[in-house]
């Protein structure tokens, strides 16, 4: 097995060769939500009308972001593997590949103080863009306070140079204020009146259904951008994340001077990523908010809006632990308690800090006489593939099923076991890799 401080060096060096040998258009993306769906929409807008390069996982750290910028698989434990893999990789630093992309649409993911750091050495953006941090990020488990992941984020911003581009969100305070870091031109995105680009007119489009009348079909909602409008159609995509995510592409659509025609046509080709708010059909003619790739306090209201907004018989919330939030932990899961005793009809909970959300929910507003959730509306797990068995049986026609937890709750598995098609789980579901289904 190669040591991965080895491999991390190998592949930051063939990266920066690379880099220097092909010259792409670098659009680098970060934030604690939203950054993969926010990387689909513009690799499918500028995909369109150039050679666009994306990962095909979740590629963002030391050794996922020199991959993607290399265009090579990851090899595992497979040494021969890597090592042909590698040198293949340095061949075309040295052989000119004609259809290396024009544009590489990156990933930054940080942990720790000094992962930015460590990105920005193998490759700095000529486009920058941070999505949504929130009150309480994700991540910020490793940093002294929110305030010090802000700042490392902010290190992508401040990498950009001044004939570059930075794309804010304007609705998130911790991102809007990064503003005054850039050097390059500021762009901003969001619902607020204010924003560059702004979206409007936001809607739920339902179809009709001969057993369980309207079901929803996507959404709809409009860009506005120096006096143009364009309305935008996503089909199979809910949510606020999906339409932040369109927003962005269409600013960045802006930038390579496409027009907001041509990005409309663009982003009827979007597709929601696995585990990104997707609705599945369940069984017993159910349906399922599949929200499993990971979980961020920010995320997971945004996820609780949708299934408070779509029509079901019953709404039934199945949650598990959100992770890498510190000591602020107990803090926002009993929020989230708080928030879905108000409109849920049935509560699964998964891992032993969604314990403290069960427990919120069940006793929330002794005092001031706000809804509450009964014993027997709650259900307590320790690990997803329980949950999931349990939650079957009691599934009705016309049931809306939120699913959402951190990535290592590994909540699909609630999905597949409820799912109308557990045979398309591959296609459909996120982790459905080898190394993913052996874990």
């Amino acid at each position: 097995m190669i040591q991965k401080s080895i491999l991390q060096k190998i592949l930051a060096r063939l990266a920066r060769a690379t880099i220097r040998k092909y010259k792409p258009i670098i659009v680098g993306i970060t934030g604690s939500v939203g950054k993969t769906s926010t990387r689909e929409a513009v690799f499918t807008v500028l995909n369109s009308k150039w050679n666009t390069r994306t990962s095909e996982k979740n590629y963002n750290n030391e050794i996922g972001l020199p991959l993607t910028i290399l265009g090579i698989p990851h090899c595992g434990k497979n040494v021969f593997r890597w090592c042909r893999t590698l040198f293949r990789a340095w061949l075309r630093t040295k052989i000119r590949k004609l259809d290396y992309p024009a544009v590489l649409v990156l990933e930054y993911g940080i942990d720790r103080p000094g992962d930015m750091g460590h990105l920005l050495s193998i490759v700095k953006p000529k486009i920058a863009i941070v999505t949504t941090i929130g009150d309480v990020p994700v991540h910020v488990e490793f940093f002294k306070d929110p305030e010090g992941l802000i700042q490392e984020k902010a290190k992508l911003v401040q990498a950009v140079l001044a004939n570059g581009h930075v794309i804010l969100n304007h609705d998130d305070y911790a991102v809007y204020n990064i503003r005054d870091c850039a050097k390059a031109r500021v762009m901003t995105y969001g619902f607020e009146k204010h924003a560059d680009v702004r979206i409007t007119n936001y809607e739920l489009r339902k179809t009709a259904d001969r057993k369980l009348g309207e079901v929803p079909e996507g959404i709809t909602f409009k860009i506005e951008h120096e006096g143009s409008v364009v309305p935008i159609r996503l089909h199979g995509a809910f949510g606020k994340p999906n339409v932040y995510a369109a927003a962005v592409a269409a600013a960045v659509g802006t930038v390579f001077n496409m027009n907001l025609v041509e990005i409309s046509k663009a982003l009827e080709g979007y597709v929601s990523p696995p585990g990104r708010l997707r609705l599945l059909e369940g069984i017993k003619n159910s349906y399922i908010i599949d929200d499993t790739y990971n979980a961020a306090p920010e995320a997971m209201h945004a996820a609780l809006d949708m299934l408070q907004a779509l029509p079901g018989k019953r709404k039934i919330a199945v949650l598990g632990d959100m992770l890498e939030i510190g000591r602020f932990s107990e803090q926002v899961h009993r929020v989230i308690g708080d928030r879905v005793a108000g409109f849920v009809d049935l509560l699964f909970v998964v891992g032993p800090r969604a314990k403290f959300i069960a427990d919120e929910a069940q006793n929330r507003g002794v005092e001031r006489n706000a809804r509450q959730l009964s014993r027997e509306q709650i259900f307590k797990f320790d690990d997803s593939v329980s949950a999931g068995k349990a939650l079957d049986p009691m599934i009705q026609g016309g049931d809306l099923i939120l699913v959402k937890g951190s990535q290592s709750m590994r909540m699909e598995r609630v999905v597949e076991e409820i799912m109308r098609y557990p045979l398309r789980a591959e296609e459909l579901l996120v982790r459905q890799e080898g190394y993913w289904r052996n874990y």
